[in-house]
């Protein structure tokens, strides 16, 4: 509009060095004279929008998901053979996991001896994890099946998502799959986000079935990474003045890793177990969320007035 007031006044005037010096053949071509201005203009524009600060789903990847580390705590865990004790060797491997993990990776922490209880649902409350984890001490035998079960309760409990099977509902008999109304299985590892980390040293040796209780947590889609502690052949450990063999049964923990899509670890050494628990960090998931986008506007912002301000001071030597 400048220009075409500029122009009107030079050809009223008739001045002709006057119009020389403004559209003349000694000034730069007409639209150049406007390109600094636009691009100086675009990036205001931007700026203004911006200042709305607007908003789009971006899909992120982070780290994120439930993990419940599920502790053998039978008899056999106070065994020395791993020091100060295993059980004290798996809390130390435990603790070290949980303080590794950001606050969007939630942990529960389940035990297990000849029945299974939650000893935390899953929080992002670290201390609370740290705490659940000192209380864990050994007790008495080992059901594999009620650390699966409880550990899937603990996820369901934390997701108000309802309940699932309690081996005590059944008798000592584990269907593979819960009762009424039953669940379509999924494919294996389904719900990615979630794991069950689980820890024994010993045989099962209480009802129900490991294995049925392992396809429980398959047709839901959680995998379980096993942690077998000892060997296949079997040890005597001196316990509190008592003499026990213990077997550790490989074979089950193996076939309960496959069964939910896991993998079976076995730790020699405390020195295993810490590479074993540093293996297991929770994988990266995308996911979707509505985030602002002010500053992609700024830098756009500032990307244009850059530009026109860089073509004006090389073609006339000044700012638009």
């Amino acid at each position: 509009m400048l220009q075409r007031r500029r122009r009107a006044l030079v050809e009223k005037s008739g001045s002709i060095g006057f119009l020389q010096g403004v559209g003349g053949s000694g000034s730069a071509p007409r639209a150049r004279r406007h390109i600094p201005q636009v691009f100086f203009l675009a990036g205001l524009a931007i700026l203004i929008v911006g200042m709305a600060r607007p908003q789009a789903v971006v899909s992120l990847p982070r780290v994120e998901g439930t993990v419940i580390l599920a502790f053998d705590v039978s008899g056999s865990m106070a065994a020395t053979d791993l020091k100060p004790s295993r059980m004290e060797a798996a809390k130390a491997a435990a603790r070290e996991f949980v303080e590794r993990q950001p606050l969007t990776v939630q942990i529960g922490v389940v035990g297990f001896s000849d029945s299974g209880f939650a000893e935390q649902v899953p929080t992002n409350d670290r201390t609370a994890v740290l705490a659940a984890i000192d209380r864990l001490k050994p007790q008495r035998g080992t059901s594999v099946a009620d650390g699966i079960l409880a550990s899937l309760n603990t996820v369901a409990q934390a997701s108000e998502e309802g309940g699932f099977p309690n081996a005590n509902n059944f008798g000592g008999n584990l269907p593979t799959a819960i009762p009424t109304p039953t669940p379509t299985p999924v494919p294996k590892g389904y719900h990615s986000p979630v794991v069950v980390i689980l820890l024994s040293d010993g045989e099962n040796n209480e009802s129900p079935d490991p294995l049925a209780a392992a396809q429980t947590a398959a047709n839901q889609g959680v995998r379980i990474y096993t942690v077998g502690i000892g060997t296949a052949a079997g040890t005597v450990l001196h316990i509190n003045g008592f003499s026990v063999f213990t077997q550790l049964d490989e074979a089950t923990l193996q076939q309960i890793a496959q069964i939910t899509g896991g993998s079976y670890f076995n730790a020699q050494s405390t020195q295993d177990l810490l590479k074993i628990y540093n293996n297991l960090d929770p994988q990266l998931v995308i996911k979707p969320e509505k985030t602002e986008i002010t500053a992609l506007f700024a830098g756009a912002s500032i990307l244009f007035m850059l530009i026109g301000g860089i073509l004006s001071l090389l073609w006339f030597s000044r700012m638009p």
